[in-house]
């Protein structure tokens, strides 16, 4: 997908995703940081970002997920709205930095054009603004940078035709939904 540029070339264009797993629970009999569920609170907000996910109409051509339970269940969610064919559980993306991050997405297939990432922050948050380096709407970035709360979906726009391409300051921050945003309210803990 291409956008214009103010010249009116076309300008190549990615698309990516950042969700933040729901809200977890701390009280797990095995004390494993990746064993931690999601409590109802998050899957109550992992519901409500699959229904915006599906109500925006995003086209996902694949979902890259850490291994983590909590990040697993989002993705359960989201697959219950939003088709996707292949998701990927990758052991590399559990904390990953945002280093990390930009490495394994700069494997994609040309070919693919969105990709949702469904991980943790600080790696999420830090892959946003370094990716849109100030880029994109002022109010959208100072709300991500107060905080990127459990559930939390960033939207980019990537000027890149290749993954490959992906360094920091190619994108736009063009969204950024938390679950409070979404209106309804969610369940207690």
């Amino acid at each position: 997908m291409a956008g214009l540029g103010r010249n009116g070339w076309r300008i190549p264009m990615k698309h990516l995703f950042l969700l933040r797993h729901a809200k977890s629970s701390w009280d797990i009999p095995s004390g494993s940081d990746r064993d931690r569920p999601l409590n109802r609170r998050g899957e109550a907000a992992a519901e409500q970002m699959a229904e915006h996910l599906a109500r925006s109409k995003a086209a996902l051509d694949t979902v890259l997920c850490s291994p983590a339970l909590r990040t697993r269940q989002t993705l359960e969610a989201v697959l219950r709205y939003v088709p996707v064919s292949s998701p990927v559980i990758e052991e590399g993306l559990y904390l990953a930095g945002w280093r990390e991050l930009t490495a394994r997405l700069a494997l994609l297939s040309d070919g693919i054009g969105t990709v949702l990432l469904i991980g943790h922050n600080p790696g999420l948050e830090d892959l946003a603004l370094r990716l849109s380096d100030g880029g994109g709407d002022a109010a959208i970035t100072t709300r991500l940078r107060e905080k990127y709360p459990t559930g939390a979906l960033a939207g980019l726009n990537l000027a890149i035709d290749s993954w490959s391409g992906l360094a920091p300051g190619c994108g736009r921050l063009v969204s950024f939904v938390r679950p409070a945003d979404l209106g309804a309210p969610l369940i207690g803990d």
